[in-house]
Formats: C-alpha cells, structure tokens, sequence
C-alpha cells in the first residue's frame, strides 16, 4: 500500500518555500542595467565538482551563499505510528538564457542583439531567467532503514524554445543546458522511537571547461537549491531548540550549505501557560540555504514576492512607484517577473498600501526574569521622553550586578523566539557598550565579541550586536546595585529605534 502523504503539510510552506526559490533572483531596480543584477543566483548554487575545486576543495559551511557541489541535510524525526513514511520535495531553480534576434531581411536568418523594439513599441532584452523544477520521493521508513539509503536522479533536458516577435521583426531563443544530479536520503534508527534521515543532493555533472567562467558553468547548475521533508506518522526535532532529552542527537546531525528550521505554523502555547510557544518539534523540515528561524511565516501583509534580498515591502514598493516611464519599459522587457511586480505596484489598492506600513508582532506575555524593570519613563512621542537618558552611562541590573559601557557578559540568548544568528554566538563572551532604550519601553543591550578581531571598529562605526538583559549573564561579582558602573567605552550617539529597527545579531 503506498504511503499516505495527504497531510505532510507542504502546503503551509509554500509561500515561505517560493520565497526562498526567488531570493535574489531579480534585485530592485528590476532592471538589466542595474549594477546589482549583474551579480545573480548567490544562494544554494549546486555547480559541477569539477569546476566548483578545480582549485582545492569545498570547505562545508552553514548555510549556501558559498558555491558547492553539493547539499547535505540531516535531520532527526520521532516515529508516531506503524507504517510511517518519510516524503522528500527537492526545489531548485534551472538558468535559462534568453536571448533576442534581430531577422535580416536579406538572407532571412537572424543574428544575436542585446534589445530589439518591435512595431508596437515593445522592447525586448537580452536577459538569464530561471524556470522552476520540484522532485518528489516518497518512502515508507521501514523500507529506507532496511535499505540504508536510496538514490533518485535529479536533473533536466537540454532544451531550446523559440517565440516569434510580431511583425517578423525577430525572434526570443531560450535556452537551458543539461543539469544532471542525484538526491540519496538515508536513514539510520537511534532508538525505537527515533531516527536520522540524511537527504544529500549532489551535482553530477560535468563542467564544459573547469577553468570557465561562472556564468557559464552556471547554466548547468542548480540554483537556490532547498529540501522539504515531511511524511506519515512522523514528527522533525528542532536543530535551533530540541528538547532537552535529544540535544546530544541533534549535536550529530552535520548540515552541509543548508540550514533546516521547522516549517508551517507553531503550536500555540497551552492554556494559561506564560511561556513561549512551541516544544521543539514539528509535522515539516524546510533546509534552507538561507539562514531562518523555525517557523519561519511571509508576513500577512505582504501582497506578493519582491525578489530582493532582505526585501521590505513598503521602502521596495514606493521606491518602484517612483521609477520613471523609461525606466518601467526598461524593467517590464528585462524580466516577466519584474512586469508583474510592476503591474502590482500601479494596480494596488490604497488599504493593501497601507497595510505594509508595518504591525507589531513581538509583544508577548511578561516572563520572571532576574532583571531589574526599568523605570517609568514618558512615551516616545511625549516631550521629554530622551530626557536623562545616556547609552554610554545608563545600567540595567542582572542578577544584582549593574550592567552597562565596559561590563563583561556572557551571551545566553533564549531558545525558543530568538534571532536565529544568536544561536551562533551562545556561550560566548562580550563587553556591553552601551544600553538602549526602545520606543516600546523595553531594554537591549549592544555588545561587541571578545574574540572579534574587528570590535574596536564595530564600536567606532557603532555596528553591535543587540542583546536583551535576560539574555546576559555576568561575569562580574554580584555588588550594589548602587556601585558606579564600570569605565564605558566609547558607544553610538543616543537614539530610540523604531519598530522596523529591532536589533538583531546579524542580517540576511
């Protein structure tokens, strides 16, 4: 009987999948001539082994914004039931090469030009797309662990498609090369209830010449390369925040030019409980080549894919409002994607435009913490609302110790609902530089690394990492609270950030 995979739950992350299928495809200005679409596909770029060490070897990282020849994901699930199954999505976006020809008129061929204007006024470019292409694989587990792996071939055709211009004017070749790959999931059990599943996709592959140029081994490389995991009768550990009895399997699992986060929505937090949501584990896997939280969800409001690295939908969206004609007849002939973001930029409603002006998603339930509250103070808006406060001198108590410029901490940032960089930089030592006051009344502390050798210029150029107190641990003896604070290192001018500034320890 074939598994029943009615419910793996794809579905929920489709549109966070999608996103990150096209990021970076197409960069605003949406143009050909703009300077950043001169440097496309940098994420989860699978390219020929030949070509990727024709120097020395790949050395395995995190996440995919380094160029590999392969992918490697590992994950751990629990068994739910009998006759469970495991269902595995590969996605990956395969180059095509668009390219227009003029027709000559004398001896009828057609010859390569970079843009050509057709009778009804329609400019056509030279440009690379991108077509989409999925692979599926479902296994029942018993199958997989009796087996120890299996392997499915992964790849496209070469293929040419022509489409005629009006008027006899010319022509649009597009062309794809062979992409030739495999995908091999192995599965290993670690107890009754609980297994290992490896999904590994390589680049089979020859390069045309391992000395080539990248744009031209790019046309037989997979491109933003990511893996959904599902099944029947299973559920996927957290790798960011497993629960406490599994951090030592989760410690084994090696993930190779990927980052696998729980996909779809989180559990709701039990009744009257205080805490966060979510208990480490989840139905879905998406391993990503971008660096993400578990759970990660496409804001509600947000009308459709931008494309752009790190993109924010309101500045994005009234930056292309103010695109001139030209410049909108130059992105409309780049790219059928970015006529379509133009088309929804002129056609979107006034409440749909408002709506990308932001909404607050962070408030949560108050949780016990050891550190002090913070005083009382005017709200943002009111006269006097900066009045006494001074980042490089003002303290928050931990722990009965005072922290602030110049103090020395240990990061603890909390598990579930953190920024997924700080998982990086847990147990690590840092010195506080200043202290800041946000608009929603609450407190964070900007820190620079021990160990990075370019502290002093974060601090100069005012570039920290943002902590807030109860992610802090002392490493200074606990005093009075009403001892001065230790000599404060040089720190940013005062400010209070806004809603759309929340710190965080890194971006995309």
């Amino acid at each position: 009987m074939p598994p029943d995979l009615s419910r793996c739950g794809f579905e929920q992350l489709s549109a966070v999948a999608d996103a990150v299928l096209y990021e970076g495809y197409l960069l605003y200005p949406y143009r050909r001539s703009s300077a950043k679409n001169r440097v496309r596909w940098q994420f989860g770029v699978l390219l020929p082994r030949d070509w990727v060490e024709s120097d020395s070897p790949v050395v395995p990282g995190v996440s995919g914004s380094a160029d590999s020849w392969y992918q490697q994901t590992e994950c751990l699930l629990r068994l739910r039931q009998p006759g469970a199954s495991v269902r595995v999505r590969l996605r990956y976006l395969h180059l095509q090469r668009k390219q227009v020809q003029e027709a000559d008129r004398e001896d009828g061929g057609h010859r390569a030009v970079e843009s050509l204007r057709t009778d009804d006024g329609t400019v056509h470019l030279t440009f690379d797309e991108a077509v989409p292409r999925e692979v599926d694989v479902a296994i029942p587990l018993d199958d997989l662990l009796l087996q120890g792996q299996r392997t499915i071939p992964v790849g496209a055709a070469a293929a040419v498609d022509i489409e005629p211009l009006p008027g006899h004017a010319g022509r649009v070749v597009r062309r794809r090369e062979e992409v030739r790959a495999s995908t091999t999931v192995a599965a290993e059990r670690l107890s009754a209830d609980l297994c290992r599943v490896r999904v590994r996709t390589m680049n089979t592959g020859p390069a045309p010449d391992p000395r080539a140029a990248r744009d031209e081994a790019l046309r037989r490389a997979l491109i933003a390369t990511h893996t959904l995991i599902g099944g029947a009768g299973v559920e996927f550990v957290s790798l960011i925040d497993p629960p406490t009895d599994l951090r030592t399997h989760v410690g084994t699992c090696r993930n190779e030019f990927t980052f696998p986060v729980l996909g779809g929505e989180p559990p709701a937090a039990p009744v009257g409980s205080r805490g966060p949501r979510g208990c480490g584990t989840g139905p879905t896997l998406l391993s990503s080549p971008i660096i993400l939280p578990d759970h990660p969800q496409v804001a509600p409001e947000s009308p459709g894919d931008l494309h752009d690295a790190a993109e924010i939908d309101e500045i994005l969206t009234l930056r292309t409002m103010l695109l001139t004609d030209e410049e909108k007849r130059e992105a409309r002939a780049t790219d059928l994607r970015a006529a379509a973001i133009l088309d929804r930029v002129e056609t979107m409603p006034p409440e749909v435009f408002a709506r990308l002006h932001g909404a607050v998603r962070s408030l949560a339930p108050v949780t016990p913490t050891t550190a002090a509250p913070a005083p009382e103070r005017p709200a943002w808006w009111q006269e006097g609302a900066d009045d006494g406060l001074s980042p490089s001198t003002d303290t928050v108590v931990v722990d009965g110790v005072p922290l602030g410029g110049g103090s020395c901490v240990r990061l603890r940032p909390r598990g579930r609902g953190s920024d997924a960089q700080d998982m990086f930089l847990a147990g690590r030592t840092a010195k506080v530089a200043a202290v800041f006051h946000d608009v929603d009344g609450s407190v964070h502390l900007a820190v620079t690394l021990d160990d990075d050798p370019a502290s002093e210029l974060h601090t100069w150029y005012g570039r920290f990492h943002y902590f807030r107190p109860d992610e802090l641990e002392p490493l200074e003896p606990a005093g009075s609270p009403d001892e001065p604070p230790a000599p404060a290192r040089a720190a940013a001018p005062a400010r209070h950030r806004t809603d759309s500034e929340t710190p965080c320890s890194g971006g995309r």
